[in-house]
């Protein structure tokens, strides 16, 4: 029998720039989430709108590697008329981990608790890569709790074509017993954060110019306090990290149960995806799709991993417009479109 979940403000204003507001909830331990108000990035807070709970609440789940900033350039702008919240998954952003809780079975569990004890309604989900699978498996486990999914760059099993090699040496480094605790571990003591962010970019941007200024200072200051402090607390935070990226591969690696997973979802989806995407291929994306022929589908031309934060105003665009036809009050949906 779990404890009553009691929440309490966060210490932490990394979000405040775009109108969120942060929290801390025990949920059998302390997990970080913010919530967004309807209002125009860099308004102050005192001046925020109330804002109307009257449709589905969205929730926001990143991806390996994310958090609660990936969602600060959508989250103002899809909060009018709904609460907007992203919360940090077990072992990432400002939420603790240990590497039994941070495998993507873990979290969905973790997103299942949160859904019921913090939101207390069901839910709209918006997860990208790892957080698409996240949302995937919750969806899946229990429908009651979803009335719609939008999935942006979500992690699928790899189609059979040219690889990026940069990309797939880096998740067979992630899969080595040894080798890679050692180099990943060394890699979060030694390179500073300011240069971890802008790497970030390189690999998840198909173009580096359009990051916003104001979110790579958010990042930098996010990644400089999580930044291991002795070589024991990075080898402790890699082996977190490395326990949601194998248990990532090995979701992947069932594939027909994965597909099968995704079939079932018997709610609107919307599957948005960058053209340009390193990470996860655009065949892959365009496989998934025509599998699912009543999702709907938009794909990006020229944008990378994560079009939330390289083309914000466009996947904002996709994901209102989608709501507005397929979600009416309270979540019912409005249309069967196919």
């Amino acid at each position: 029998m779990t404890s009553p979940a009691t929440t309490r403000p966060a210490r932490w204003d990394y979000a405040a720039p775009w109108g969120a507001r942060g929290y801390v909830t025990d949920l059998d331990g302390p997990v970080h989430w913010i919530e967004f108000t309807p209002q125009a990035p860099g308004q102050a807070k005192e001046q925020a709108t109330v804002q109307s709970t009257g449709d589905t609440p969205i929730v926001f789940v990143h991806g390996l590697g994310g958090s609660h900033l990936n969602w600060c350039l959508l989250g103002p702008h899809l909060a009018a008329g709904r609460r907007a919240v992203a919360l940090d998954l077990h072992g990432f952003g400002l939420t603790p981990g240990l590497r039994a809780n941070t495998t993507v079975q873990a979290n969905a569990q973790l997103l299942d608790r949160f859904i019921r004890d913090v939101v207390g309604t069901p839910v709209i989900l918006v997860g990208n890569s790892m957080g698409g699978l996240i949302s995937i498996l919750e969806t899946a486990a229990h429908p009651e709790l979803v009335k719609g999914v939008v999935l942006i760059d979500p992690a699928l099993p790899l189609p059979v074509a040219k690889p990026d090699w940069q990309v797939s040496g880096q998740f067979v480094l992630y899969a080595l017993p040894g080798l890679g605790p050692y180099t990943v571990a060394k890699l979060m003591r030694s390179v500073p954060p300011e240069t971890a962010v802008q790497q970030l970019v390189q690999l998840c941007f198909a173009d580096p110019s359009r990051a916003d200024p104001e979110m790579i200072k958010a990042d930098v200051a996010l990644s400089t306090y999580r930044h291991p402090a002795t070589p024991a607390e990075a080898s402790a935070r890699a082996r977190i990290f490395l326990a949601a990226a194998r248990s990532l591969l090995r979701v992947l690696g069932r594939r027909h149960r994965y597909y099968a997973m995704m079939a079932g979802i018997d709610v609107p989806v919307l599957l948005i995806a960058g053209e340009a995407d390193r990470l996860v291929q655009v065949a892959a994306t365009r496989h998934a799709a025509a599998r699912n022929p009543r999702w709907e589908s938009v794909i990006l031309p020229g944008v990378g991993h994560v079009p939330m934060l390289e083309v914000p105003e466009a996947v904002t665009g996709a994901i209102q417009d989608w709501l507005g036809r397929t979600q009416g009050d309270n979540g019912h949906a409005a249309t069967d479109r196919t």
